[in-house]
């Protein structure tokens, strides 16, 4: 039986992670929590949760003591005022936690386009991430670099309800990796378990194939009864201006924003697509399993 740890349980790929290995039936799962009320379903299921976050070094440290595995990710943080500086306390806290408790198997949620450092918006962070786990010794590491979650498009439902559009800041017409989270979770759950990863390793998960945000669009016009549903690229003095009404920090949108606005510049579009790269869940899938209960 593996100690897994899993960090951002409450979270779409952190939740699922858990759920799958708790049905396996055959690993110790634990789960750091903010707030263990949220984890009532996955305790349920037998997994075991301690109360701390990320900014707790004593309780990551406890944690990840004694474990075979554990899963990390970095936690988006709307009210930072500096996103980059916050981003490398949460590392540094990873980093001494990981030296301190003695694990040698790390899964590192990232994201595509972490292979840069900067003109990316917030996988700058990410980047850097990467960067400064790669530097630990004796410890093995994998980062996940997942491509955009179709997830993200269930935040519009609301704009595509009131106003007959769906919209983010970024183009429309650039076709990039998409890919349900559950896919995600599938290959990091795996890695966790089996352990089959030595060194400093990425793997890329993408999904079926690259989709552009008008195509992703029509796909949910057609599901919900709507063919003609326009995907429009919304201003990004507009965008801010949403994000900042609804308690965004200046930093954090300049970030989120910073990332939309690059998509179209191909950072999504970096990571080779083969066999091992590429999931199952397709758009259509998932609008019907997914979106449309949500929406409905």
């Amino acid at each position: 039986m593996k100690k897994i740890i899993i960090l951002g349980a409450t979270g779409t790929v952190g939740s699922k992670i858990a759920k799958i290995l708790l049905e396996e039936g055959k690993h110790q799962v634990k789960l750091l929590a903010r707030d263990p009320e949220k984890l009532k379903d996955l305790k349920s299921m037998g997994a075991e949760i301690i109360p701390g976050d990320v900014n707790d070094l004593k309780a990551l440290t406890e944690a990840f003591k004694n474990a075979d595995s554990a899963f990390l990710i970095l936690p988006d943080n709307v009210k930072a005022e500096n996103t980059r500086e916050y981003q490398r306390q949460v590392t540094g806290n990873y980093l001494e936690a990981i030296q301190k408790s003695g694990i040698k198997h790390i899964v590192n949620m990232s994201s595509l386009g972490s292979h840069m450092h900067e003109g990316n918006g917030m996988m700058a962070g990410t980047g850097e991430q990467e960067v400064r786990l790669n530097q630990l010794q004796e410890v093995n590491v994998l980062h996940i670099r997942s491509a955009y979650f179709m997830e993200n498009f269930l935040r519009t439902i609301g704009l595509v309800k009131s106003k007959g559009i769906n919209g983010t800041a970024a183009a429309g017409d650039h076709a990039i990796p998409m890919v349900a989270t559950r896919d995600v979770a599938k290959v990091a759950a795996a890695h966790l378990s089996n352990l089959d990863f030595t060194g400093k390793s990425v793997q890329a998960v993408m999904g079926p194939r690259d989709y552009t945000y008008t195509e992703f669009t029509n796909i949910i016009g057609k599901a919900i009864g709507k063919p003609e549903l326009p995907y429009v690229q919304i201003p990004i003095g507009q965008a801010k201006q949403v994000f900042i009404g609804n308690g965004f920090s200046q930093d954090f949108v300049d970030n989120l924003l910073g990332m939309a606005l690059a998509i179209k510049d191909g950072i999504f579009n970096y990571q080779k697509r083969d066999a091992s790269t590429t999931t199952p869940t397709t758009a259509e899938a998932f609008v019907t399993d997914t979106y449309l209960p949500i929406y409905n």
